[in-house]
């Protein structure tokens, strides 16, 4: 992983101009770039220009200054420390300890690889469990990407006569990452192997039964100096990887905890047939049960995860075992609601999923690596026109799991049953904490656990933290500065991995509950670089804000308006289904800011420009009011924020099957020709502070694109129409007392 370091620079510094030691063509020559950063240091030691000590380190590496280099990050590692983020200062090892290997060599002529194990051992040996886990974390890196920028950046320089002082030290931060990092990738492993056996007793291959008769096999780790009883922090997964199980679990021991991670029934040692979702209930709170009667274990277990280990958590949660004392569920699906489909629509996107854990008892990672033949399969099947259920066959392997999902289009006792549902959630008393993002694309299932859990328990201890991130980095310790092309707050940068073990302290130990943690409801507001916490989602949004869809013309596009209309009108839109060159308005948050966005499909609509700051945070609905002349479709509602500028940024959106819209279990179809309203609610959560001059901007449009079944509008089974259902196109009126209900609130000032 590439560290970023933000400088800040004033405009005569970077002005200074540094020349490059002349040299002829191909990349710079090793004596050219270390004789430029010669130059940058003697600037500095001279007092011309002034850089952060961080940029001073990798010069010095890059110089073979190694013994300076070393007093200059114990400098850095003293003030981050004293500053209370020590976690910032243990990316710093991979360099102390190459600088000081290097040190050695040249100064007592000990060979590199002596002195590097002497100096690892050394550092290493002098801290504590928790400490040496976040410290070699450092030490894995995508070296062969920043070898390939290095090289690219000497290559662009080669040219060059002079560099800015920030490319000369963007340069030798790529120059140091390159040398520390080959000595940490080569050596490294075998000496955090050597230092994890002197500190965890590790048990690989448990295999335990279940009531049902499966086999589950699980990883233990505990630490070695610490061997009486303690609680399990366990995590069960479906993604069996014995590298990751070790990592998690030596994770949970090295923060006083007995980690287990058991895998998912008929992965690794498991000799049963895999089945996704379907055993979670049964296989998780089994492995709760196992985990707790174990010699090692104090009979308390919390769970946590995200994603399927998330989904699997709440499966325990159903059972109620008295063993479990918490779950902390990050991104966690829902089978039935988030995928494989979402508001009763089948979606392509994870079509490749089911081959990836199901096809052996790790993980297929050939095979759903083939991210050309995915995308082309979705393609291919739409143009093609079959029914969604032989998609399959046009891939031409057969795909059982998909198949024995598509016979359960709504969400039914199937679905239920594998995690809790309605009156399931009465019965969970034991405290929770959700995370998830913004842009997760499961978020409505997360949303959904958290939202049922109060419906039918009022006095739930149930905690949500989210902010803006994807489905990657609401697990992640560090979140990536841009996402889809949205730079993040800086204060919305925290370490999920380290706000799960302090809810687990909290609750398992008696220690004090994480600082983000404010209220039941804990979100960033982009824009305005805050958290703001509140009692309740509703509580949250402070109100809301009704917009009709207006027939009102407004630059470009229809008005979304405040007043609802005196006079009722339509708006026609029509469908061809046997069109396959043209697909509907996409929904997907990629990127999530535009410098401007075309509506080429559906209808848009946009408000008034805000004369003051608002702030919208929570979940958007409404209820639609339509006239067909089939029996059903797919919809989707995009909602935007345009700014002053132009630009257009993603907020949330809506995706759903109009007969299922007042219930995913049971559906209604439309009757032709009569006017039908079409309520819906489980859009995805967002926190954006919205600047004097910004407007909302929304488009309503019919799904038809090749990443979801296609609705033809029959009433038949969706999966079973194709093409042949699509001589007839869709005719659709919209009414205009339709409206959106936003959460808007003004920003006061201070």
């Amino acid at each position: 992983m590439l560290i970023v370091v933000l400088l800040i620079w004033s405009g005569s510094a970077s002005a200074q101009q540094f020349e490059i030691p002349r040299q002829d063509g191909g990349a710079v020559p090793e004596v050219a770039i270390t004789g430029l950063f010669d130059k940058v240091i003697a600037s500095r030691e001279s007092g011309e220009v002034e850089f952060p000590d961080a940029s001073f380190a990798h010069l010095q590496i890059a110089t073979g200054r190694h013994a300076d280099a070393m007093g200059t990050i114990h400098a850095i590692v003293r003030g981050l420390v004293d500053a209370g983020e020590a976690r910032r200062a243990d990316r710093w090892m991979p360099y102390l300890v190459y600088a000081q290997a290097k040190a050695m060599e040249s100064g007592s002529g000990i060979p590199f690889d002596t002195a590097y194990g002497r100096a690892f051992r050394e550092r290493f040996g002098n801290t504590d469990d928790l400490a040496a886990n976040h410290a070699q974390y450092w030490f894995t890196a995508d070296l062969d990407r920043a070898r390939a920028d290095l090289d690219g950046a000497l290559k662009e320089h080669a040219s060059i006569r002079s560099v800015s002082l920030p490319d000369a030290l963007e340069l030798a931060r790529q120059y140091a990452f390159v040398e520390a990092h080959e000595a940490a990738t080569r050596l490294g492993p075998a000496l955090i192997a050597e230092h994890e056996q002197a500190r965890y007793i590790v048990e690989e291959n448990h295999v335990f039964t279940t009531e049902q008769g499966a086999t589950l096999s699980a990883v233990v780790v505990r630490a070695r100096k610490q061997p009486e009883r303690k609680p399990v922090a366990l995590l069960f997964t479906i993604y069996t990887d014995l590298g990751q199980h070790l990592q998690q679990a030596k994770q949970a021991a090295a923060r006083g905890y007995v980690g287990v991670v058991v895998d998912a029934r008929g992965k690794r040692l498991s000799t049963d047939r895999i089945v996704p979702y379907e055993h979670e209930v049964d296989d998780a709170n089994a492995a709760v049960d196992w985990a707790s009667r174990q010699p090692w274990s104090n009979g308390e277990v919390g769970m946590y995860g995200g994603s399927y280990s998330g989904f699997a958590a709440w499966a325990a949660a159903k059972r109620g075992h008295r063993a479990l004392k918490t779950i902390v569920p990050y991104v966690a699906a829902i089978p039935g609601q988030g995928l494989p489909m979402e508001n009763n629509i089948f979606l392509s996107a994870n079509y490749g999923w089911a081959f990836f854990v199901a096809n052996n008892r790790f993980l297929d990672s050939d095979t759903y690596s083939q991210r050309e033949r995915w995308k082309t399969l979705d393609e291919k099947w739409f143009k093609s026109g079959r029914p969604y259920r032989e998609i399959d066959r046009v891939d031409g392997t057969p795909n059982p799991l998909l198949q024995r999902w598509l016979l359960h289009p709504a969400y039914d006792a199937y679905w239920q049953a594998m995690v809790p549902y309605r009156e399931d959630f009465s019965r969970i008393d034991i405290p929770v904490l959700s995370i998830t993002g913004y842009y997760d694309d499961g978020q409505i299932s997360a949303l959904h656990y958290f939202k049922e859990h109060y419906r039918y328990k009022p006095d739930a201890e149930h905690y949500l933290l989210i902010g803006p991130y994807d489905h990657f980095g609401a697990q992640a310790p560090f979140k990536t500065p841009v996402l889809n092309g949205y730079r993040i707050d800086p204060v919305a940068q925290f370490d999920t991995v380290d706000v799960t073990f302090q809810w687990l302290d909290y609750v398992m130990r008696g220690g004090a509950r994480p600082e983000l943690l404010k209220g039941r409801v804990n979100y960033e507001v982009m824009g305005a670089n805050e958290w703001r916490n509140a009692p309740s989602l509703v509580a949250a949004g402070g109100g809301s804000i009704d917009f009709y869809l207006s027939d009102a013309l407004a630059g470009g596009h229809r008005l979304l308006s405040k007043e609802k209309p005196a006079s009722i009108a339509m708006l026609a839109q029509q469908v061809d289904f046997a069109d396959r060159m043209t697909f509907s308005h996409g929904y997907y948050p990629d990127p999530i800011v535009r410098d401007s966005l075309p509506v080429e499909s559906g209808l848009s609509f946009i408000s008034a420009p805000f004369d003051h700051p608002v702030t919208i945070s929570g979940t958007f609905s409404g209820e639609l009011k339509a006239r067909i002349n089939k029996r059903d479709f797919d919809f989707a509602v995009v909602l935007y924020e345009m700014m002053a500028d132009g630009r257009v940024m993603q907020l949330s959106y809506y995706l759903g099957r109009a007969s299922f819209a007042r219930d995913m279990g049971t559906r209604v179809l439309l009757e032709p020709g009569e006017w039908t309203s079409i309520p819906f609610e489980r859009t995805r959560m967002v926190s954006r502070r919205l600047e004097k001059g910004s407007r909302l901007l929304a488009v309503l449009d019919v799904v038809k694109d090749p990443m979801h079944q296609v609705n033809y509008g029959t009433g038949r089974d969706v999966s079973d129409e194709s093409i042949a259902d699509a001589v007839i196109p869709l005719d659709i009126e919209w009414r205009t007392d339709s409206y959106l209900r936003i959460p808007l609130s003004v920003e006061r000032p201070d």
